[in-house]
């Protein structure tokens, strides 16, 4: 009965918490987006990821970090108390939302296995786009059919490039846009696809399709670095619209060319209009200031871990009654 009390109790404060949570995130969010657009689209990107997992990794802490210390240390395990429908039907409801996002991961990545898998069967090695951090990608030209061109993988990223695209894009064309795939692999885009998948929430999808959006302006940004570099881009990605896709991308790939047309035609507007100031660092925004901040809030746990292990105990031994 301890054991139950204590599951049923845990995964309550979790559920609790991240739909209250997932529920502001839904109403605050176009506000947090447009701030975001006062800076870079990187700084875009990363906002609205942060925003968007906010939910599930405070959650996450608090159940990890206070509920379940809280009931080990402090619930005496000798008294028969029994558990009342309240923590039993939220904890069930805890265990349900975790096992589901759990379910959309691992189908999603299986999904991605299996059609990376059948791109695999005739595909051939014909190069290696480096990396800031001095590895290499693999670039892999497949016969099958596939988007023109597309980042796939999560722990060996690789970029699959399709005959089409590769007959219609010329050399500096090419050279650019596998630039773009490279920087989504640089920022592990398809993993935070993936952890997306986890953290599953009606009423997201907007933000989500905001989201990956800003992360194809945040690749075009950083694939160029001069004006004929962003006109190169540009043809490329309106080369690559034109062509019929054979096969839609899978949920955990970037396709250079898979969003709307007008997202295209804004991505293509931008790299036309291209300008050395969205290269510069945005101000104001430095991860200095978000290590500073979590070292003080570590600091203030610290010295209050006693004191909140009785309050969330309290708390607890409410939601209990």
């Amino acid at each position: 009965m301890f054991a139950v009390r204590g599951m049923a109790v845990c995964f309550s404060i979790f559920f609790i918490l991240y739909n209250a949570l997932s529920l502001a995130v839904c109403l605050l969010w176009r506000r947090v987006w447009l701030y975001g657009q006062q800076g870079s689209a990187r700084h875009c990107a990363d906002l609205l990821f942060g925003l968007r997992v906010v939910p599930f990794v405070v959650a996450t802490a608090v159940t990890l970090v206070l509920a379940v210390p809280s009931f080990l240390l402090l619930e005496p395990r000798a008294v028969e108390e029994p558990v009342g429908v309240v923590p039993l039907v939220l904890g069930f409801c805890g265990i349900v939302l975790m096992l589901t996002g759990v379910w959309n991961a691992a189908t999603a990545l299986v999904r991605a296995s299996r059609t990376v898998a059948r791109w695999s069967r005739e595909a051939c090695v014909i190069g290696c786009s480096p990396t800031d951090s001095g590895k290499f990608v693999s670039v892999l030209r497949t016969p099958a059919p596939a988007p023109p061109l597309t980042a796939a993988g999560i722990l060996k990223p690789r970029v699959w490039l399709s005959g089409a695209a590769e007959f219609v894009l010329t050399e500096r064309e090419l050279h650019s846009a596998l630039r773009h795939e490279v920087v989504h692999v640089r920022r592990r885009d398809n993993l935070k696809k993936l952890l997306l998948c986890l953290v599953a929430f009606p009423g997201m999808s907007q933000l989500e399709s905001v989201w990956r959006e800003a992360t194809e302006m945040a690749a075009d940004d950083a694939a160029v670095s001069n004006a004929s570099e962003a006109l190169d881009l540009a043809a490329a990605v309106i080369k690559l619209s034109r062509l019929a896709p054979l096969e839609s991308p899978a949920e955990l790939t970037t396709a250079l060319v898979h969003s709307p047309a007008q997202s295209v035609n804004a991505r293509v507007e931008r790299l036309i209009a291209w300008s050395e100031l969205r290269q510069s660092p945005t101000k104001g925004y430095s991860l200095a200031y978000a290590l500073c901040a979590m070292a003080v809030m570590l600091a203030a746990m610290a010295v209050s871990y006693s004191e909140l292990l009785v309050r969330v105990h309290a708390a607890t031994e409410w939601l209990v009654r």
